[in-house]
């Protein structure tokens, strides 16, 4: 097939394949977990597996391909392709060298990038923030993932791994994180801090007989938020609360005119995206305030996928 790419989107309980045209096209895609033996069996391992499949059902051969774009979790080494770094919560991951195994398996250009990173230059590409210059992008999930785009470029630092948006501290007397640090971002405004909160405020709700503290996830909080319930918007108001006090920060820093919330739970329009705006206009000073916009993620859980293949085209290594 010619002018097409492997994207492999790597994280902590998935991996994700798809054919992208070099024009950003996604054409097929599969999903398989990585986590299946709590990282007993090397997350590479299951990775070069599934792609071998993936071909295989495709009935392609490496040399049909013209590259593979990475997205992986953790802190990536952009030049090596090397994790460097992760929140600690995910075994037999750091060091592993992502970009030799692949290259030297498929005989191919691959680049690594990390995960949140190429999520925003996907946005940037193919999603909700095409035109824009400077953006922030933050990812809700089982923890924050971040990226930031200035004049039209990705903001990589000194090492390549800029943007680690999850583990700025807002609490200094706060909970410990994964990563050692204290009152990190995400442990107040990540989904799973969300799905504690609840947890913890449980059992003084009226409801608390009748719920199985198992089924609380994002989707089940939003839908008793959304049939009426007070006790469940007091929980949420107070997270959209912490995230908004992220932004607040961020956006001092950056001075962006775009800011992308993705993550599942960013499609909750009006009951997320609405309430944050308002709440980060309000605590903003006003110069930043001009031409601010806030979108949802349009690319979902393909952001990682395709911004990873673009990332590849940019770097010039196919």
């Amino acid at each position: 097939m010619n002018n097409t790419y492997l994207g492999v989107d790597i994280g902590g309980t998935a991996v994700k394949l798809g054919l992208i045209t070099g024009d950003g096209n996604l054409l097929f895609t599969h999903t398989s977990p990585v986590n299946f033996d709590k990282y007993k069996t090397p997350i590479m391992k299951t990775v070069l597996r599934e792609i071998d499949c993936f071909l295989s059902k495709n009935k392609l051969v490496s040399s049909d391909l013209l590259g593979i774009g990475v997205s992986a979790t953790g802190q990536i080494d952009p030049k090596s392709g090397i994790v460097t770094g992760s929140a600690g919560h995910i075994s037999n991951w750091l060091l592993t060298p992502v970009k030799d195994l692949l290259e030297n398996r498929y005989h191919l250009p691959v680049s690594v990038a990390n995960d949140a990173n190429c999520a925003i230059i996907g946005e940037h590409w193919k999603g909700c923030a095409i035109g824009f210059s400077d953006i922030i992008m933050i990812t809700i999930g089982t923890g924050i993932g971040g990226g930031i785009i200035c004049n039209g470029r990705l903001l990589s630092g000194h090492t390549g791994i800029a943007g680690e948006l999850g583990h700025f501290s807002i609490q200094k007397d706060g909970t410990m994180c994964s990563c050692g640090n204290i009152g990190c971002y995400e442990q107040y405004a990540s989904a799973s801090a969300l799905v504690k909160a609840v947890r913890e405020a449980l059992p003084s709700f009226h409801s608390y007989s009748k719920t199985d503290p198992d089924q609380i996830n994002g989707k089940f909080i939003f839908d008793q938020v959304k049939a009426g319930s007070i006790e469940y918007q007091r929980v949420v108001d107070n997270w959209i609360d912490n995230i908004a006090m992220g932004l607040t920060g961020l956006i001092h820093i950056f001075n962006p005119e775009l800011v992308v919330i993705g993550g599942g739970i960013s499609q909750q329009e009006e009951l997320l995206i609405v309430p944050l705006r308002e709440r980060v206009l309000s605590k903003i000073m006003p110069g930043f305030r001009k031409d601010l916009q806030f979108r949802s993620a349009k690319l979902d859980n393909n952001a990682g996928l395709i911004g990873a293949v673009r990332n590849l085209i940019e770097k010039g290594a196919a």
